[in-house]
């Protein structure tokens, strides 16, 4: 008896669907020269199909393209594989195909943006980061440029940090292989309206207004030594700051307009504030040194506040007294804390950036807080630095992109430098 013959069992369409966990998926990437209308090739042809879209992800390095998408089919997965691959071949560019089940993984807790800005960025330092990243246990989901010039900046999104300690590992990282590196909540921490509050003298300056004033009164080297003990947190800043002045004494007060004009303002400045005020934010500054000097810095910068110490003027002369209470390290700190009040913002959002001792309550205070080309006991103390000469690097730290900076400026006819040289 001769027996049946065998059915041959039916190709079965696999729907598409966004939310079965364990429905078939394809993982599918293309590499290669990029081009205009490689990714709308990509989906005229996939559309028929019926497949849909989980994920896409495409990046662009010097004119090599990778382009990723995972999708559902929305029949069968091989005819969706013969697509895709029929595409790269006609555009000349590799393909990878890789079949599987259900969307990406969720992402775990503790993310973190980790950014890492060098001058200039070396391997071994990317190397280090990661490999520390790693060690922690932590994973990298996402990376991406944020600056080129004057400094190089990479953005890393990581997902199961511990924030805090990871902080610390980072900080011997770069330490070690001379990189900034800032470790920050991501998320919608890392969104939205800020308060930025900045020390002036040798931060959104290169100057030391008291100094300016000691050179007109032939003092100079006496108060920059006082200065200098002052900032390194050997003297009571109040103290120091009354020894200072007092040399000022008898000094015309037509040299502080004088000295307004001679104040340098540090690289980056313009740019760091121009973009925080049209991001919305909040810009304060607060000084130990003079408002004579930092009131017309702020109305020059459209700042929105201004803290700082008064001098005493009799009859057209200093006197060698500051009026009222002392702006010092608590002063700079309850300035910051009075500021967001007036914003109507945590302190979690606020940044605070400074360069000497009489910063750090401030900085210990704020959400962020940055040392600016400080002193080592600053850098120890504070959540991370930045060591380059630029005021603007700052941006960086909070996500924001050279190119977006720069199109703005663009947008608005702000004169943007040539790609060898700073933002001013």
């Amino acid at each position: 008896m001769t027996p049946e013959p065998t059915a041959t069992p039916a190709r079965v369409p696999t729907p598409a669907t966004s939310s079965t966990d364990d429905a078939p998926t394809l993982l599918v990437t293309l590499t290669g020269d990029d081009r205009p209308g490689v990714t709308s090739a990509l989906f005229d042809a996939v559309a028929p199909t019926g497949a849909l879209v989980l994920d896409l992800e495409q990046v662009v390095v010097r004119g090599q393209l990778t382009l990723a998408v995972l999708l559902a089919p929305g029949g069968y997965l091989s005819d969706l594989r013969d697509v895709v691959e029929g595409v790269g071949e006609r555009l000349g560019l590799a393909v990878n195909v890789v079949e599987g089940r259900g969307d990406n993984r969720n992402r775990r807790t503790g993310r973190a943006a980790v950014v890492v800005l060098g001058a200039p960025l070396g391997a071994t330092a990317v190397a280090a980061v990661s490999r520390s990243v790693a060690a922690h246990g932590a994973n990298i989901d996402r990376i991406r440029r944020l600056s080129r010039y004057p400094v190089t900046t990479l953005e890393l999104d990581v997902s199961g940090a511990d924030l805090d300690s990871m902080r610390r590992e980072l900080a011997l990282v770069a330490a070690h292989e001379k990189v900034d590196i800032a470790v920050s909540p991501s998320g919608l921490a890392r969104r939205g309206r800020r308060l930025v509050v900045m020390d002036v003298d040798s931060t959104l300056i290169q100057d030391e207004v008291i100094e300016l004033l000691a050179r007109h009164a032939g003092r100079e080297q006496e108060v920059a030594a006082v200065t200098e003990r002052a900032m390194a947190g050997e003297l009571d800043f109040a103290e120091s700051l009354h020894a200072r002045v007092a040399t000022l004494e008898g000094l015309d007060a037509s040299v502080l307009a004088a000295v307004r004009d001679s104040v340098r303002l540090t690289p980056g400045a313009r740019t760091l504030v121009r973009t925080l005020k049209r991001l919305g934010f909040t810009v304060a500054l607060v000084s130990g040194g003079f408002i004579e000097i930092v009131q017309p810095i702020a109305d020059e910068l459209d700042i929105d506040h201004a803290r700082a110490n008064r001098l005493e003027i009799v009859d057209g002369r200093l006197t060698g007294r500051v009026l009222g209470d002392v702006v010092d390290r608590q002063g700079k700190a309850s300035a910051l804390r009075e500021f967001a009040a007036l914003a109507g913002l945590p302190l979690a959002r606020t940044v605070a950036i400074g360069d000497g001792a009489n910063d750090l309550d401030m900085l210990g205070t704020a959400g962020l807080g940055i040392a600016f080309n400080a002193k080592p006991v600053v850098r120890e103390q504070a959540d991370t630095a930045v060591n380059v000469p630029y005021l603007d690097a700052v941006l960086h730290l909070l996500g924001i992109t050279r190119e977006e900076i720069e199109e703005a400026d663009d947008a608005d006819g702000t004169p943007t430098p040539a790609p060898s040289t700073p933002h001013d």
